[in-house]
Parts: C-alpha cells; sequence; structure tokens
C-alpha cells in the first residue's frame, strides 16, 4: 500500500511541474528565456527548438538578446519569431537580434490571467485524477490481499491528504503569478 501512496505522490509532483512548465511560458512584461521556448527554427529544412541554433540570453529586465551559432540563420530566427505569434518584434543588427519586451496592456493581463487559471485547474484535474487511480488500486489490493477495512482507510485518507497538499501549492503557485501578471 505503501508504494501505492508514493507513487501517488510523485506523479503529483510531476503535475506541479507540468504546471510550473506552462506557467514559465506566459509573458508577464518581464524578459525570460522561457518565452522563447516554444519557438522552432527552420535550420537546413529541420524546424529545431531556439535554444539548440542560438544562446537566448536576458540583456535587462525589459530584453531578450539572441545569438546564432550560425550568422547565416539570423534571418531565419528573425523570422520564427515574428511567425510565433508572441507580440515580441526583433531588432536585427546582422550578428545578434535584440528583443524588447513591450508593457501587457491590462486587458491582455486579464487574458492572460484567465490563461492561468485554465492551466491551473487542469493540473488540479490532474491530481484528482491521480487519486482517483490510487484509491482504485488501493481497493483492489485490499481485495487482493484480504487486508482489513481500517488499512483502507488509513491509506486513502494518506492519498487525501497528498492531494490536499498539492492542490494547496497549485493554488498558491497561481496566486503568485497571477500577482506578477497584474503588477505595473
Amino acid at each position: 500500500m505503501q508504494e501505492i501512496i508514493k507513487e501517488s505522490k510523485i506523479k503529483m509532483g510531476k503535475s506541479i511541474e507540468a504546471y510550473r512548465h506552462e506557467l514559465a511560458k506566459i509573458r508577464t512584461g518581464k524578459a525570460t528565456t522561457a518565452l522563447l521556448d516554444g519557438v522552432k527554427v527552420d535550420y537546413y529544412g529541420t524546424l529545431t527548438p531556439l535554444k539548440q541554433a542560438a544562446n537566448v540570453s536576458v540583456l535587462d529586465a525589459h530584453t531578450l538578446s539572441v545569438t546564432p551559432w550560425d550568422k547565416s540563420l539570423i534571418n531565419a530566427i528573425d523570422r520564427a519569431i515574428m511567425q510565433a505569434d508572441l507580440g515580441l518584434n526583433p531588432m536585427n543588427d546582422g550578428t545578434n537580434l535584440k528583443i524588447p519586451i513591450p508593457p501587457l496592456t491590462q486587458e491582455r493581463r486579464k487574458d492572460l490571467v484567465k490563461l492561468v487559471k485554465k492551466f491551473a485547474e487542469e493540473a488540479k484535474i490532474a491530481i484528482r485524477n491521480i487519486r482517483r487511480d490510487a484509491n482504485e488500486h488501493l481497493k483492489k489490493k485490499q481485495k487482493d490481499d484480504k487486508l482489513p477495512e481500517d488499512s483502507l482507510k488509513d491509506a486513502e485518507q494518506s492519498v487525501q491528504k497528498t492531494t490536499d497538499e498539492h492542490i494547496k501549492e497549485i493554488d498558491q503557485i497561481l496566486a503568485h503569478k497571477e500577482k506578477e501578471i497584474m503588477e505595473i
């Protein structure tokens, strides 16, 4: 029974990490290299993640810098960033791209908060599904091994406690990201 509880805890932790990864891609008006994680560049006929074709760094709080490994890719990277529909306009100096991060409008901030809440709800659903699966495994194990009802109840309470902790963590992450987005 303990291995089922331990496995569910690990899976719930992975759900939170996936949620954090999704949030990292959301623009908050501050420069972060994660903004360009989804950008793919046409690298000699192959769509390649930008990170594998260039060095992406933060110059200051409102500017990113992209330095391609192969200088002939500068225009392809410029195009890829424009086509990614991130609302960013790179400035090409021939060897590097500087990307100013424009401030967010109030309307865009509200849209981003809705998106963050949607991601939070999806993460909570994933955690509840893990709880359901763990409880089903526990009931099956109890029937197969003829374990006492008390052991099952204790294990289910442990899974519920873990679920509550992870959902509370998602709520905290959500509150922090919402505050970050709404800051002017």
